[in-house]
């Protein structure tokens, strides 16, 4: 889903796959225990008092970021942050 989301903003697929592979990014793809712990979390969410704000593509960012990588870099540190508790988040625009 991130690799999308960076993707987008390049005319071509070998222009996006170069940038990021520039930036020493590795592509790395959910695993089923990710998946399902995305899942979990989404539910839990939902059942919640913060109701349906959130898509389920957002915990499989998390969940990923927070079992395949040290850190997650973007601008919604608030969600990631409280959701994601041992996950480090950095928000490009600070």
């Amino acid at each position: 889903m991130v690799w999308a989301e960076i993707a987008a903003a390049f005319e071509s697929r070998a222009q996006g796959h170069e940038a990021l592979t520039r930036l020493g990014l590795d592509f790395s793809a959910n695993d089923v225990i990710t998946a399902v712990d995305a899942g979990a979390l989404w539910r839990k969410h939902r059942r919640g008092s913060a109701g349906r704000d959130r898509i389920v593509a957002d915990f499989l960012i998390g969940a990923h970021a927070a079992t395949h990588a040290d850190r997650l870099l973007t601008r919604d540190r608030g969600f990631y942050g409280a959701r994601f508790k041992g996950l480090t988040v950095i928000d490009p625009s600070a």
